[in-house]
């Protein structure tokens, strides 16, 4: 997905580095992705779920926490109420330049942080939370903890190590976090909820989901994540998370204006990566992309992929359509096609146009299916040349252009 580096204005007066997962084509809805504890914007499962949610049109922010990746701040300083403070500000940055409500996310810890800003920043900015793996109580990561939390408490500052790296946590951090009531503060939201959580999850055990769900109001909803480790380190299993919660979230989205497109027509809109491109027809709506040998984001089928596919899709149903009316045992078609670009190097039977174009080709190779003699394989062949598609490419075709003003 096409990538943004963005930075995020403080209250405190730092910037969080922060990373917009842009979808190729039009923005569907926005969501906030926070991470879990220790974690960066850079973590498997931060990175995974908001590409995932971009590429179903999702714009999706992640960012570092205050003193976390490339973020400015110190870390250890106000803990999980800092954190709080943190999407709030990057929450409003987002419902500022989308001009609408947003999906907040939130894996492990984040995830707490998440329902915890909600209560702040409320249903007029927040259209549904989603949590992963989130704990019921914020004291819960002290367990990750490792170092002398009393002298902590002693003397205001001490050195800790969480998940093998070291921090500098002061008393204030430990205090706001043993302060944190987050179960209160769900039963009193009013906004959709979803909590994702695997069973066998070793780090926050399933409970924390019961013990969250049992708090919430409806409409609220849990989805298992079944055999999914803490942190996702499956892409399978991030994917997946990913997919449930963008259609989950989708009915809680504020309604996206349509895209006008002509009758019998199509409409083609510059999308936000290098080459993404979305094509609107009157009921579907899909991507044009290049590989990323190109330069492109390899989000879709490319401009030739589409030539080709049109070709062979009319290709197909033709011979169907034909072999239906006959009554033909037909079973069905598999096309190959390929475009060659100098088709006049090896073709001793074209000439080049006269204006010095080359002259191209486009090769199908056709595999019918089905209990047929011969005599029906070579009348479904000589009907695939007959489809409007090859028709067209084959006739007087003029393309107009005019610009509009």
């Amino acid at each position: 997905m096409p990538t943004q580096n963005i930075a995020i204005n403080t209250p405190a007066g730092h910037e969080l580095a922060g990373s917009l997962e842009m979808p190729t084509g039009l923005v569907r809805g926005v969501a906030l992705f926070a991470h879990c504890f220790t974690c960066t914007k850079q973590s498997k499962a931060a990175v995974s779920v908001t590409r995932a949610l971009a590429s179903m049109g999702i714009a999706t922010l992640r960012f570092d926490f205050t003193g976390l990746g490339a973020s400015e701040g110190e870390f250890g300083r106000a803990g999980f109420a800092s954190d709080v403070d943190d999407l709030v500000a990057a929450a409003n940055a987002l419902c500022e330049r989308f001009d609408g409500r947003i999906l907040l996310v939130g894996h492990s810890l984040g995830g707490a942080a998440v329902l915890s800003a909600a209560s702040t920043l409320g249903p007029d900015k927040v259209a549904a939370v989603a949590t992963i793996g989130a704990p019921s109580d914020v004291p819960h990561v002290l367990h990750n903890i490792r170092g002398d939390l009393a002298q902590i408490e002693r003397e205001g500052q001490g050195e800790v190590t969480i998940g093998g790296r070291p921090f500098s946590l002061s008393k204030e951090f430990l205090d706001k976090t043993r302060e944190a009531d987050l179960l209160a503060q769900v039963e009193k939201l009013r906004i959709p909820l979803m909590f994702l959580h695997a069973p066998t999850d070793d780090i926050v055990g399933i409970e924390h989901a019961g013990a969250l769900f049992q708090a919430a109001k409806h409409p609220k909803s849990f989805v298992s994540l079944a055999d999914a480790d803490h942190l996702l380190t499956k892409e399978a299993d991030a994917s997946f998370a990913a997919t449930i919660v963008a259609g989950w979230a989708s009915r809680y989205f504020d309604e996206v204006a349509a895209v006008a497109v002509p009758d019998g027509g199509i409409t083609v809109r510059t999308g936000y990566g290098k080459f993404g491109t979305e094509v609107h027809t009157a009921t579907h709506r899909f991507v044009a992309d290049e590989p990323t040998s190109y330069g492109g984001d390899d989000t879709g089928p490319t401009p030739y992929d589409l030539l080709l596919a049109s070709l062979g899709t009319c290709t197909a149903m033709t011979m169907k359509m034909y072999a239906d009316r006959k009554g033909l045992p037909f079973d069905g078609s598999t096309i190959r096609l390929t475009h060659e670009r100098d088709h006049h190097v090896d073709c001793d039977h074209c000439e080049e146009e006269g204006d010095g174009a080359r002259v191209q080709a486009l090769n199908r190779e056709i595999e019918l299916h089905g209990d047929l003699s011969d005599e029906d394989r070579a009348k479904l062949i000589e009907i695939a040349d007959k489809c409007p598609v090859h028709r067209t490419l084959e006739g007087h075709l003029h393309i107009h252009t005019q610009a509009k003003t």
